[in-house]
């Protein structure tokens, strides 16, 4: 009985109609290598990024007890974190004052990627807990992900692979300018 198939590995460098996006750098993501390996405070990143420049640490806006983060591993171009500074892992555990600019810089968030991007909608989550799917559960923090009409294509569902059409230091460049703009 003939295959109808031939065995990949004799095709490595065979011209063929597909073109390959290669995503080295999400590796560290799907692997976990870049999350903390404890929920200690001296491993947390967004412990760490304050204490970096806005550039370094890819922060567009610092507000009184909380900022606004790009996210290392967006969904798509303009994924932003509201996180407060202090190291909690609940909603439940935010200040009355560091709840109100939670909400109020999530609301800036999506203005600011409104007038920047002009997105046709929004996806807003918290992952609070490890079971509930957050990455750093030590730490809260609040997604805010333009959305495009037609931003889904069959790259993350057949390839584990996301397009991402903005380097993230250019989108932090314009997302902390608008921000700016619009305050």
């Amino acid at each position: 009985m003939t295959s109808e198939f031939e065995d990949a590995r004799t095709l490595v460098g065979v011209p063929d109609a597909f073109s390959r996006m290669w995503t080295p750098h999400r590796m560290a993501y799907i692997s976990g290598d870049a999350r903390p390996q404890d929920e200690s405070v001296s491993q947390c990143p967004f412990c760490a990024a304050p204490d970096k420049s806005d550039e370094d640490a890819l922060i567009v806006h610092r507000g009184r007890t909380c900022y606004v983060i790009m996210n290392l591993f967006p969904y798509n171009s303009g994924h932003l974190l509201v996180c407060p500074y202090e190291h909690m892992p609940l909603y439940t555990d935010l200040s009355p004052q560091a709840r109100a600019e939670f909400g109020e810089l999530t609301a800036a968030a999506m203005r600011v990627l409104q007038a920047s991007a002009s997105p046709h909608g929004f996806n807003l989550g918290m992952n609070q807990g490890a079971v509930a799917g957050a990455g750093v559960a030590g730490h809260l923090h609040q997604h805010i992900i333009p959305r495009w009409s037609g931003d889904t294509n069959f790259f993350p569902l057949v390839a584990g692979v996301k397009a991402i059409p903005e380097m993230l230091s250019d989108a932090r460049r314009r997302l902390a300018k608008a921000w700016g703009d619009a305050g």
